[in-house]
């Protein structure tokens, strides 16, 4: 993994793929390359480790290299370090063939030895060079590059998104798609593929998504796709209604800055639409208006920031459902033989819609009976198209590695969920009902009053950047809320950072607490204030400096031993994590700012994770 671009067209392809390969640089990596069939006929490879900068100077913006068919990827690796060889596109020995790839060939270790056999010689430490030097053993064999295509598909095993040219085949790119996204582009005189549609934007907003097991053959006149028996399948097309803008900086230093500060707006895209009359409405559950009345237990499946969504998600959930919720990280759901049937909501929830360890979990719970429920952000994804039902966020393109407003809109859909439900139920007063509804058409402006402490929380952050260990400790809410803020923290300030509930600090913790570590404490929920308050002085008199995040109300009686104080308003017990993550996400970025971080795109991180 984890970026692909391919363009069959009539211009000449490098200066499409690296600008393409540019647009796809948020989702991390560690080098990349193009291949071009070039006018004379022959396969032409660049490749490097590093960034498509580099790239860029190593074929002089492209502009020697003909060609108007080609494909492009920027790796981060599974297989072999990060070098020249490595780097995609990986090509056959006999220079017919190249691949790039996303994804892991799970059984690529007996194939590379069984071609080694035959005489085939690799260059690679990758997966993806088995691909390539299978297709052309096919193409040996058979003459015809469709039936080495699908030869070499029934031998593979794993997931793969992949683009395949042939110097035999001018003019024609492969696709191919299992359990890793990959998406066709349709233009005027030229077609594409990709795995991200912000790679497309400025050639084409009109796609169609590749299903498993589907092989498609692109040129510049015709996109031509099949299913797993060579049968012509017929794909719907998506009009993609993000603007290009979305995808650039607009002025800001980094683009998640901007998405930080984007957040009071996509969290208003995210229920604005779903609030008639005072009343929550989803359109998408329309066909199964009695869905909660049958559900006897819920688990909430998402990975990284999403699984910590999961977990507010819970504790809401149990308190105004009464019915057990447990969040799951989606690469433990299928290993832990949940209890899951017929009456059992899974609530699926992913950013990109392609993590691929919430889509197997996703699988196994529809083979177990029950009903799932995916809360994503990009349309047309995998997870949207095989769950029961979709809810879509709106959150917009998100182009930072670190997740913000995906977050944010994502927390604000489960408590509206969550209201909702409660409402079916009868769990919930009118009142308490009327009153959600009035805070949540408050909170984009009180996220916006948040937003404005931004010089107190920079301060702040240049303060405590040198610390080498840092903890967040907080109850209940704050304590799902601190597993996102320490996650926000290490993923791009590369600090040591930990997440715990304060109560547990003297069954162990608190053996770490000494002069030079920082606690950030958080400390909004009401009812736990005193007890929180109380760990903060436990960590303080053994010298740890202490970073105190509460409400406004509360700020005289933390302020005596923190610190720092970040004050946020209050709000709605459901919706105070919206106000309480906007200074742990713009504490981090500061951090990150003063330690010199590539704050968009952190060391071995990949934005959309399709790999186990």
């Amino acid at each position: 993994m984890c970026g692909i671009i391919g363009i069959a067209g009539k211009t000449q392809a490098v200066p499409v793929l690296l600008d393409g390969l540019e647009k796809l640089e948020y989702r991390g990596y560690d080098s990349a390359g193009v291949a071009v069939i070039t006018d004379d006929g022959t396969l032409r490879v660049e490749k490097c480790k590093g960034r498509i900068a580099v790239l860029r100077e190593k074929t002089d913006e492209g502009a020697p290299i003909t060609g108007t068919t080609g494909i492009g990827h920027t790796r981060w690796a599974t297989h072999g370090e990060p070098s020249d060889i490595n780097a995609h596109p990986q090509m056959g020995q006999e220079g017919i063939v190249a691949v790039v790839h996303n994804g892991i060939i799970e059984n690529y270790r007996e194939l590379k030895q069984s071609l080694e056999r035959s005489g085939r010689v690799f260059q690679s430490e990758t997966d993806t060079e088995v691909v390539a030097q299978l297709m052309e053993y096919y193409y040996d064999m058979y003459h015809d590059l469709m039936d080495a295509v699908y030869a070499m598909l029934s031998r593979i095993r794993g997931s793969y998104a992949l683009g395949i040219l042939s110097s035999d085949a001018p003019g024609q790119i492969i696709a191919a798609k299992k359990d890793a996204p990959l998406l066709i582009g349709y233009g005027e005189g030229e077609n594409f593929i990709a795995s991200d549609v912000t790679a497309l934007l400025s050639h084409t907003r009109t796609v169609s998504y590749l299903d498993d097991d589907e092989v498609a053959v692109i040129t510049p006149e015709s996109v031509r796709i099949y299913d797993a028996g060579r049968l012509p399948v017929t794909k719907e097309k998506h009009a993609v209604e993000w603007d290009v803008s979305s995808a650039e900086k607009g002025g800001y230093a980094h683009f998640m800055l901007k998405e930080i500060m984007e957040q009071p707006d996509a969290v208003r895209r995210t229920f604005s639409p779903r609030l008639q009359d005072s009343r929550i409405e989803f359109e998408e559950l329309a066909g199964v208006p009695d869905l909660i009345k049958n559900i006897s237990r819920i688990y909430l499946v998402g990975c990284g920031s999403a699984y910590h969504v999961g977990v507010v998600g819970k504790y809401m959930m149990e308190k105004l459902l009464r019915i057990p919720a447990e969040a799951v990280l989606g690469s433990e759901f299928r290993y832990c033989d949940p209890i899951v049937g017929p009456d059992t909501l899974v609530i699926v929830i992913s950013q990109s819609g392609e993590t691929l360890d919430s889509m197997a979990a996703l699988r196994e719970a529809k083979r177990r009976g029950a009903t799932v429920l995916a809360v994503v952000n990009v349309i047309g994804s995998s997870i949207a198209r095989e769950a029961d039902i979709v809810i879509y966020t709106w959150a917009g393109p998100e182009i930072a590695v670190a997740t913000t407003k995906a977050y944010s809109t994502q927390l604000v859909l489960l408590s509206m969920l969550t209201v909702y439900f409660a409402e079916k139920l009868g769990k919930i007063s009118s009142e308490d009902y009327g009153r959600y509804v009035n805070d949540l058409s408050e909170l984009p402006g009180k996220m916006e009053t948040t937003l404005g402490n931004i010089g107190n929380i920079q301060k702040t952050a240049s303060l405590s950047f040198n610390h080498d260990s840092v903890f967040f400790i907080g109850r209940n809410l704050d304590y799902a809320l601190g597993l996102e803020g320490s996650l926000k923290l290490k993923e791009i300030s590369y600090i040591h950072s930990e997440s715990y509930a304060a109560g547990e600090l003297k069954h162990g913790t608190i053996s770490l607490m000494e002069p030079g570590v920082l606690v950030v404490t958080l400390a909004t929920c009401s009812s736990l204030i005193e007890k929180t308050w109380s760990n903060m002085v436990e960590v303080t008199t053994r010298g740890a400096d202490v970073l105190a995040l509460t409400t406004e109300d509360n700020v005289s009686r933390f302020s005596e031993e923190a610190s720092a104080i970040l004050p946020v308003p209050s709000t709605n017990e459901l919706l105070q994590m919206n106000l309480n993550i906007i200074p742990l996400q713009l504490f981090a970025y500061y951090v990150a700012l003063n330690r010199g971080c590539d704050i968009d795109k952190p060391r071995n991180l990949a934005k959309s994770v399709t790999v186990e």
